[in-house]
């Protein structure tokens, strides 16, 4: 299976690398605004492929099988409409859109047209994640009744004087759509869907910065279970994003790629081993490509086979509606039911 990738930006050496680890997806080539710019991009990672010179030229290559899109969010929509209308298969790096209208918009296009479209939430990608879904469908942790969500990353000042970074018009937000995405999406994977919100988002004096470095808010899931999310790029130096599960049966603890089962009957599972980073702290690509490599590879076989990915666009919206409903909270000092 071959790959194209469109973007050069921060996370494409991940997707690169990962492609390069990978016996399954070789790199058919990339594209970017500047060809020369992706010319140096290629050669400073290692790595052999086509630079295209357009998106017409892209489309036009009958040896690719899909395309990873790491551009900004606010470059997306005409990219996509165009792959779609090629029948190339997509992979997205989170989030699809900025706003969770373009977005939908976005996943209505897929399924219109039968395209395939995944979402690159690498978390769910993770041993540890996945043995804990697989406790709790088979009922370990009993019935879930409260949670506990926490991103406590740092970002200095350099971050997000990079331009666009952290605005509305480029990223659609501050941390909440750029960084606590990932642990968001992660814990609806795990507890389902979100039926209400309650949430203040801010930005603290540590940055100069149009979205907000710092949220915090009260959920109430469908299945009645509730946390509490709080995600911020304001706590030096930066620490290991976590996921607390209360059940019926056992309490189950998920932080730096660790799942820690403890049972109230007294024992205890324990599952992974620390990551060693996941990109918390000031340099914020200090993390494993190994994840990036398990979900490409994942939705090559699922354009293969057919099967769904690990994340489709559609299931990709989740966490988005989530953030938006607490911007609309924290705007409106309401809560903000999205299950009625």
């Amino acid at each position: 299976m071959k790959a194209a990738l469109i973007g050069y930006g921060m996370v494409a050496e991940t997707h690169v690398r990962a492609i390069f680890d990978s016996n399954f997806v070789a790199l058919a080539g990339v594209l970017g605004r500047d060809p020369d710019r992706a010319r140096t991009f290629l050669r400073g990672v290692g790595g052999d492929g086509a630079v295209y010179s357009d998106l017409a030229e892209l489309c036009a290559d009958s040896a690719i099988d899909f395309a990873i899109v790491a551009t900004p969010p606010n470059a997306r929509m005409m990219i996509i409409k165009d792959l779609f209308r090629a029948d190339i298969p997509v992979l997205m790096e989170k989030p699809i859109e900025r706003t969770l209208q373009s977005a939908k918009a976005i996943a209505d296009l897929a399924e219109k047209q039968g395209v395939q479209a995944g979402v690159v939430f690498q978390h769910r990608a993770r041993g540890s994640s996945r043995a804990l879904k697989q406790a709790i469908l088979e009922g370990n942790l009993g019935r879930l009744v409260a949670a506990e969500i926490r991103v406590p990353w740092w970002r200095d000042q350099s971050y997000y004087d990079a331009p666009g970074r952290g605005t509305y018009a480029r990223d659609g937000g501050g941390v909440m759509i750029n960084q606590a995405i990932h642990t968001l999406d992660l814990a609806i994977w795990l507890m389902g869907p979100v039926r209400s919100v309650s949430a203040l988002l801010t930005t603290t004096e540590l940055h100069d910065m149009e979205g907000e470095d710092w949220a915090g808010g009260m959920l109430q899931f469908a299945s009645g279970a509730v946390s509490t999310l709080t995600a911020t790029t304001s706590f030096f130096p930066g620490g290991a994003e976590s996921i607390r599960l209360q059940g019926t049966k056992a309490h189950a603890l998920l932080e730096d790629g660790v799942l820690t089962v403890s049972y109230l009957d007294g024992r205890v599972d324990v599952v992974g081993k620390n990551s060693k980073g996941s990109g918390g702290g000031a340099d914020p690509m200090a993390f494993t490509h190994v994840w990036h490599q398990r979900v490409i590879e994942d939705f090559a076989q699922s354009v293969q086979t057919g099967r769904h990915p690990i994340c489709t666009a559609r299931e990709g919206l989740h966490a988005h509606a989530v953030i938006n409903a607490m911007e609309k909270s924290s705007k409106n000092h309401q809560t903000v039911h999205l299950i009625e």
